[in-house]
């Protein structure tokens, strides 16, 4: 695959006929609905025999080689290279071709129970190893609130996707820390929610579990770990996985009750993998930022790493956006959710470019709407998802996360096949 940045008057079809495909093709991998009408600074995936790269003032062949993890001396003699010191700018370079690494692919699925539900289902499972109904509410007592899952679980009965159980101290549209505790030092409650995770694992057909337990009290870090160990215990003696949800923390003594109750080391040694939330910096009641930008969740992996073996480690990546209105206010407005999709879309309509954050390694675009105010758009595009699986390549993690389902981005999942090969239990 190769990733096109639309230059202005750039066409489909002039795309199309630079690389050898069709537009057509270009349309169905790229999901676009005018394809008449691009974006200058929208990315355009294009199905290629080999991947090329374009030499960019300041780039090394070292550092272009460590960027798509391909062999040095092989990377010199695919492109019959004299003098390695001596590339210019604007030089295109043939990739060799590297193999593809196995991982684990997730994604969250929050269940209407209606027919949308399926066809999510059916766009995506061919892509995933696990697919999570997000979620079962757990109450004081140890009972679970059950999710609208019918109709998902029996679009995955024929498929090889697994359906992870999640499980949340969720309530009253937030993460409760007394519902925590109460379940970490109830004996009675924490019993009857082990049975409660136990029964509805075999009689619904989960086949593994996911334990988001956020906004925790810092003093019941050890009781949520120990928590964790009978749980694992029992889970894994019948036969299913456990993982955890874990907060971006980039070091053991960050503060914060999203944080402190989060302890890497011992989920680590737990659970069988977890997932780090390496998502919301830039979030809907906060001030206009890259949602995942690529320094941050670097910060935190690199933390990770060295407290958590990496094989049991999924990155987390959002599937979505926000539209934040300016000037932003604290306390005002939360941002709009967008989907990448959406996004461009949006951006055609009003008629402006799609810029691009090198350092945050992720899209973004201003424009004013009918009232005169300036808005601006962080998302997601092929770019900046190609940025997260080099991370996943470099760093040697067991796979990626999705936040969240429903989010249409098509190109997302193209370049996911590209890049590796998807682990399937079943």
């Amino acid at each position: 695959m190769q990733i096109v940045v639309v230059k202005p008057g750039e066409s489909l079809w002039s795309i199309a006929q630079r690389f050898g495909t069709t537009v057509d093709e270009l349309v169905r991998i790229n999901g676009i609905d005018d394809p008449l009408h691009l974006v200058p600074g929208q990315t355009v995936v294009v199905p290629t025999r080999g991947r090329v790269h374009m030499v960019q003032p300041g780039e090394s062949l070292w550092s272009i080689a460590r960027r798509y993890n391909v062999d040095l001396q092989a990377l010199i003699r695919e492109n019959r290279i004299t003098n390695p010191a001596m590339i210019q700018p604007g030089l295109q370079l043939r990739l060799p071709e590297a193999p593809k690494i196995i991982i684990d692919v997730n994604a969250f699925l929050e269940p209407t129970g209606s027919q949308q539900d399926r066809n999510i289902v059916n766009e995506v499972e061919e892509h995933l190893t696990y697919l999570s109904i997000f979620s079962y509410y757990v109450e004081r007592n140890g009972g679970l609130i059950p999710a609208q899952d019918g109709v998902a679980l029996e679009a995955l009965r024929d498929s090889r996707a697994v359906p992870m159980l999640v499980i949340a101290n969720f309530t009253e549209g937030n993460f409760s820390p007394e519902i925590a505790r109460t379940i970490f030092t109830d004996e009675s409650a924490k019993e009857r929610l082990i049975t409660n995770v136990l029964r509805i694992m075999r009689e619904r057909g989960y086949q593994a579990l996911n334990i988001d337990f956020e906004n925790l009290f810092p003093e019941d870090r050890e009781r949520y770990n120990q928590f964790l160990q009978r749980v694992t215990s029992r889970v894994n003696e019948a036969g299913f996985l456990v993982s955890t949800s874990l907060a971006p923390k980039q070091s053991a003594t960050q503060v914060g009750s999203w944080y402190e109750g989060h302890d890497y080391a011992a989920h680590g040694r737990i659970v069988n993998f977890v997932v780090i939330m390496t998502y919301e910096w830039g979030w809907s009641g906060g001030p206009p930022m890259a949602v995942a930008p690529i320094p941050q969740v670097r910060k935190v992996l690199d933390y990770a790493v060295t407290v958590i073996p990496r094989e049991k480690i999924l990155m987390g990546a959002p599937l979505y956006g926000y539209d934040w209105t300016l000037p932003y206010i604290k306390g005002g407005p939360f941002a709009k959710v967008v989907t990448p999709k959406g996004a461009i879309e949006l951006a055609r309509r009003e008629g402006v470019a799609i810029s691009y954050d090198t350092t945050a390694q992720a899209p973004y675009f201003r424009y004013y709407d009918d009232e005169g105010k300036e808005h601006i758009v962080w998302f997601e595009d092929a770019r900046s998802m190609q940025a997260k699986f080099d991370l996943i390549k470099e760093y040697r993690l067991r796979g990626i996360s999705y936040w969240v389902l429903g989010r249409e981005f098509p190109q997302n999942w193209a370049l996911l096949e590209d890049n590796f090969m998807i682990r399937k239990l079943r």
